[in-house]
């Protein structure tokens, strides 16, 4: 089963930073899980929500900005670490894609294109392209017509499903041919869904069955990451790399 950080170490420093991800990366993860945004003049950032309103006090979407501009927010600004304490005295900054895979090169990202839009879709690619990084970068959005683009412009990675696609899956009665099911590599998936408590082995065996990787989120807690290991799943995604990594590789 492997380990994504989810925005980094992200319980420790700044989600979605150079820093985060390094730090997530020492403490033994398999893959690092992160979100892009579109700039202004078309860059591609790494950050999580649509504008710097959380992270660093800016409310201006980032697609009505400059990468110059996003460069300057500090993400220390909203950060509180566990103990409740602050940052001081240090700046944190909004990392390119470009920048994420030439920092770490080799290893495995699973990337949640943010905005709904063809332009964004394609800058994505079109870096991962550049890197010549297709095999290690699985694309993903909650919208379906991005990963319906992803695939359509010829994407050779892995695809994860969009929110209907899932919805579509686990509404499809056993039995249902593959060809009839959503497109995609790997079904990402809460922990629960209202009542209903989807890390179960015969649920996880079902979609592996049917061709799908299995991969839970977000699991902080270590009772739940060795309950999905007990299931089989495939992978788990953790805000808190240094309380369940050894939980997750444990026999």
């Amino acid at each position: 089963m492997i380990v994504y950080a989810h925005r980094g170490a992200n319980r420790e420093l700044p989600e979605n930073t150079i820093e985060a991800f390094r730090l997530a990366l020492e403490l033994g993860v398999d893959a690092l899980e992160t979100d892009v945004h579109l700039t202004r003049d078309g860059a591609v950032v790494v950050h999580h929500d649509a504008t710097g309103a959380r992270t660093s006090n800016v409310r201006a979407p980032i697609d009505s900005l400059s990468l110059a501009d996003v460069r300057r927010w500090n993400l220390g600004f909203g950060f509180r670490a566990q103990s409740g304490e602050g940052l001081v005295n240090a700046t944190f900054r909004v990392p390119t894609f470009d920048e994420l895979l030439d920092t770490f090169p080799g290893v495995r990202l699973n990337v949640d294109i943010k905005p709904e839009s063809p332009a964004a879709t394609s800058a994505v690619v079109d870096v991962v392209r550049r890197h010549r990084a297709e095999e290690r970068v699985l694309l993903t959005s909650f919208h379906d017509s991005v990963v319906a683009m992803v695939r359509e412009i010829g994407y050779r990675g892995e695809t994860g499903l969009a929110r209907n696609e899932v919805l579509r899956l686990l509404a499809a009665p056993p039995g249902t041919p593959r060809f009839l099911l959503p497109s995609g590599d790997r079904a990402q998936l809460p922990l629960r869904m209202g009542p209903v408590e989807l890390v179960r082995p015969s649920f996880v065996r079902r979609l592996q069955r049917l061709g799908y990787k299995v991969d839970f989120w977000v699991v902080n807690d270590p009772a739940d990451a060795a309950r999905a290991r007990e299931a089989e799943a495939d992978g788990i995604m953790t805000d808190d790399p240094r309380r369940i990594v050894g939980v997750a590789a444990s026999a």
